[in-house]
């Protein structure tokens, strides 16, 4: 049997698949959690969930969702 393996592979040029549910995109917006925010929370469902709560809360108090960002 022949070994079809090379002795080095250029890691650049390879092609990156995607599997599963994370085919929709790469340029999708990254955001890390915190680890005790991150156990609060089994999925990015349940995050999307929780900040769109916040956000309804906020537009219904009037309360600008510009004044979060920035504030690290």
């Amino acid at each position: 049997m022949e070994d079809e393996l090379r002795s080095e592979y250029d890691l650049k040029s390879l092609r990156v698949r995607k599997v599963g549910h994370a085919r929709k995109s790469f340029s999708g917006l990254t955001v890390h959690l915190e680890p005790d925010v991150a156990e609060m929370f089994p999925d990015s469902e349940a995050v999307n969930e929780a900040l769109r709560f916040l956000m309804r809360v906020m537009k219904e108090n009037k309360y600008p969702l510009g004044n979060m960002r920035g504030n690290d």
